[in-house]
């Protein structure tokens, strides 16, 4: 059976909350950022597990009276309101019934039970499991709940969109004690500022790892401080210091153990549990989140296909269209689709500071359309001699740059409406300079709303053929995929070339082949993560402490355009 996902939910969204911009808002401007962050944190995961037994476990008390009984401090800096005593932010809170809608009618189990932390939950649920369990949550008080005996691992999430995946078996290297439980007492002799928990003054990480491998567990660095050990790390201020903290101490082991025989009332046979593809549809609608949801109800279609039982409740009769499930499940292959490749020719390569010179839609040699834009500045000599037009040509023939981007957002809307799939290589440079043309010349459309499933050619080359040498450029990939490239930085040109490097690779990979268009457009988000996270790795480890890589796809967050390194543009 697959393993079983419990997502400690209130973790995930805080952690988009403040992470994800909040310019993400729903037709009533409202913020929904904390919504996506969970609903691709948690298709991601299906993804990565091939797995949609799935739980997404929720607070109902985030500060229990029972560890409040024992620490009246516990979590209680973090009080907002003391009134109502909640610490969730208003922007926050209101977003919560959204993801409550989105999550339950995709067949997302929610797991919460009065009285009780998510953590309690996860603990029971995972005592429960007699299968693996993943646990996913950038919360270390979960590595407690590793155990050699069981198949349990926690994923906390990295910089660079990057998974950390912690087993027992990790604890010795990576903390220095040998069971989730030990952990446990280190993590109580650090102590926890952010929740109340003191620990012991002057004890960090590291010598409370040193005190637990002296003495084997909590109580028997007590039992040694008592007698007036002085070795094994134990000095006598830190003896001293473990004595004056024995009741703290004790306490802290007790507030942070979870229960783990809570009343969920789920049946983990029965997962997962069918989508209803009317209910998704409704919980999105306004809400700006249609991207994220088709993203995961790709990832349940993706994973039914895979083995796991996931009967989708059929649209009623009285439904005008097909909603994002029904449209995930049916939509053929993406190379069976139209394809029309796509590609621009600018005046430099910052993308938010570049204007269209020239920009192509090819589907074959006998249907392209052209455009040659006036971009309303100097056209540097530096990109002169790659596209050879000069400024005075572009003002005497080019029409305005106005023009020629509403155009193409008509094109990418129409295409869009057809389930057509736009092929680009590096597609990400080129759809953000469209972006800034867009909000430049025309902000009253939004360009994401209106694009179309999007294949780049330099993102799944990369996948399909990880380790091989050389640039990626897109001379490079033509000549690696055995394509024709005659005029390289002719823009039809350079989007025809896309178009048959992507069903070259299409023909040699059936992973990339078998992808309907949301599916590839999902799995090429996580791909370029992994790859930007890879190159800022590789630029650090060279020298470049500071370097720094958008992951993001197909369009590049806006203030991380200007710091996009030239290694990432492949042109």
């Amino acid at each position: 059976m697959k393993p079983l996902v419990l997502v400690d939910t209130p973790a995930l969204y805080y952690r988009a909350f403040y992470s994800v911009p909040d310019s993400i808002v729903n037709d009533e401007g409202q913020p929904v950022n904390a919504v996506r962050g969970v609903v691709d944190a948690i298709a991601q995961m299906i993804r990565r597990f091939s797995s949609a037994r799935v739980i997404a476990t929720m607070d109902a008390d985030w500060r229990p009276e029972f560890r409040t009984r024992i620490m009246p401090e516990y979590k209680a800096a973090r009080i907002k309101d003391a009134e109502a005593g909640t610490e969730i932010p208003p922007e926050l809170d209101a977003q919560l019934p959204i993801m409550r809608r989105v999550l339950a009618a995709a067949g997302i189990p929610i797991a919460e039970v009065e009285g009780t932390e998510a953590d309690d939950v996860i603990a029971t649920l995972a005592a429960e499991s007699t299968t693996p369990v993943v646990i996913v949550s950038p919360d270390r008080d979960l590595l407690a709940l590793l155990d050699a005996e069981r198949d349990i691992s926690v994923l906390r999430p990295r910089k660079g969109g990057e998974w950390e995946a912690i087993g027992a078996a990790d604890l010795p290297e990576l903390y220095g004690v040998a069971t989730g439980l030990r952990y446990r007492e280190l993590a109580a002799l650090r102590g926890d500022p952010s929740d109340g928990l003191p620990g012991a003054p002057g004890i960090g990480e590291k010598t409370a790892a040193t005190l637990l491998a002296s003495f084997g567990s909590l109580s028997g660095i007590i039992s040694a401080a008592k007698a007036g050990v002085k070795d094994g790390g134990l000095s006598p201020k830190r003896a001293t210091t473990i004595v004056d903290s024995e009741e703290t101490l004790l306490k802290t082991v007790d507030v942070m153990t979870c229960l783990t025989d809570v009343a969920h009332g789920l049946d983990l046979t029965a997962l997962p549990h069918p989508v209803d593809a009317d209910a998704v549809t409704a919980a999105a609608a306004g809400q700006n989140i249609t991207r994220s949801v088709d993203n995961l109800l790709a990832a349940l279609t993706e994973a039914a296909r895979d083995g796991d039982a996931l009967p989708a409740t059929p649209a009623t009769a009285t439904t005008a269209a097909p909603g994002p499930a029904s449209r995930a499940a049916a939509a053929p292959p993406w190379p069976q689709a139209r394809l029309i490749g796509f590609d621009l020719e600018t005046t430099g390569v910052e993308p938010a500071t570049a204007r269209i010179v020239t920009a192509a839609l090819v589907e074959d040699p006998d249907r392209v359309e052209m455009w040659l834009a006036d971009p309303g500045i100097e056209i540097p000599e530096s990109a002169r001699a790659v596209h050879g037009i000069t400024t005075e040509y572009a003002q005497a023939n080019g029409s305005p740059a106005v023009e020629v981007v509403t155009a193409l957002c008509a094109a990418f809307a129409g295409f869009r409406d057809e389930g057509a799939v736009v092929v680009g290589h590096n597609i990400v440079y080129d759809l953000s300079v469209l972006d800034a043309e867009v909000r430049r010349h025309r902000p009253d459309l939004t360009l994401s709303e209106l694009l179309p499933a999007i294949v780049d050619t330099f993102v799944i080359d990369r996948h399909v053929d990880r380790y091989r040498k050389g640039k990626r450029t897109l001379t490079a990939t033509a000549e690696a995929w055995h394509v024709s490239l005659l005029d390289a930085h002719d823009a039809a040109a350079d989007a025809r070339a896309a178009l048959d490097i992507s069903r070259a690779i299409a023909d040699s990979s059936a992973e990339i082949a078998g992808l309907t268009g949301p599916q590839i457009m999902a799995s090429q988000r996580d791909w370029k993560r992994a790859q930007a996270a890879d190159l800022q790795a590789f630029l650090r480890r060279k020298g470049n402490a500071e370097a720094v890589v958008d992951g993001s796809w197909p369009i590049a967050v806006e203030d991380r355009i200007d710091s996009r390194p030239p290694q990432q543009t492949g042109r």
